[in-house]
């Protein structure tokens, strides 16, 4: 027990000063530290040694990037790609966060590419020793895509690591998290495009699937249940019940039996929100390692 109080401390300890380095709101730090920390218990299943070059695909505002430049060292790089513009993104946008940590002391490992994961494989010759999609999948427009980008980064990796919310709820008031999850994603199919957090949703056992039809074999995976400071549950649970989704169901879903699935899994998530004795919890994550 002492040792695993201790670990924890120290990673506590990390997440408290990798934070730091990330743009955030100084009055809503527990934010960002929440963030950092939960990314950091993601990379203890991927055990990424110091020196390794990494790729990481849909980086964002650069939560995860930070903890895997920390994570490889001096003599480490990191390449942190996004197809996203760079003046997406809230609060901060993807200009704005990144050129922020390039300033700070890890910025020198990190070379930020603003480019689709695909066009940027195709463009290089170089290996890396892991490539990571961490918290990106569901921002994939289909499956097809993502089928597509594990078969070309078989070139390119060596391994394969994932981590993506897993549509489990070990802690009860995380089900609501789920709903909402499902409910955005009935939502967002039958949009010609979308610009949500949740447009493509996949199991882990279709990801799974997924990456051996691509080639890669399932080294070890984990469910990881995240900690109350994150937020990811409270905000898609507020998005699916805001006045906006209301207004996106009578525009893009015109056939009464589809309105009728995505409103009931909306009912779903705002009776299960209504049952609640406390505050949502963010569902499961499923990390995954291949090779």
């Amino acid at each position: 027990m002492t040792t695993k109080m201790k670990t924890s401390t120290q990673l506590e300890n990390k997440a408290a000063s990798i934070a730091r380095l990330s743009l955030h709101d100084p009055d809503n730090f527990s934010i960002q530290y929440s963030q950092t920390l939960h990314r950091l218990e993601l990379l203890q299943h991927w055990k990424i040694p110091t020196g390794s070059k990494v790729l990481e695909l849909g980086c964002g505002q650069g939560d995860c990037t930070t903890v895997l430049a920390d994570a490889v060292g001096e003599e480490g790089r990191v390449v942190a790609v996004d197809p996203a513009d760079l003046d997406y993104g809230s609060p901060s946008t993807l200009s704005q966060a990144q050129s922020h940590i390039s300033q700070s002391p890890l910025g020198r490992r990190i070379s930020w590419i603003q480019n689709s994961p695909l066009d940027y494989l195709t463009s290089i010759s170089a290996v890396f020793d892991a490539a990571i999609l961490a918290h990106s999948l569901w921002y994939f427009p289909s499956p097809t895509l993502i089928l597509e980008t594990f078969r070309a980064l078989k070139g390119y990796s060596k391994r394969l690591l994932l981590a993506e919310w897993s549509l489990v709820a070990t802690c009860p008031s995380a089900q609501t998290h789920v709903l909402a999850a499902l409910a955005q994603a009935a939502l967002e199919c039958r949009k010609p495009e979308s610009v949500s957090n949740v447009r493509t949703v996949l199991s882990p056992k279709r990801l799974k699937e997924l990456a051996l039809e691509a080639g890669w074999s399932l080294e070890r995976e984990a469910y990881v249940q995240p900690r109350e400071g994150v937020l990811d549950g409270e905000w898609e649970v507020k998005a699916t019940l805001g006045e906006r989704f209301g207004r996106e169901v009578e525009e893009f879903v015109s056939d009464e039996r589809e309105e009728g699935v995505v409103s009931a899994l909306r009912d779903a998530c705002e009776a299960s929100l209504k049952g609640l004795k406390g505050d949502v919890r963010a569902m499961d994550v499923w990390v995954g390692s291949f090779v």
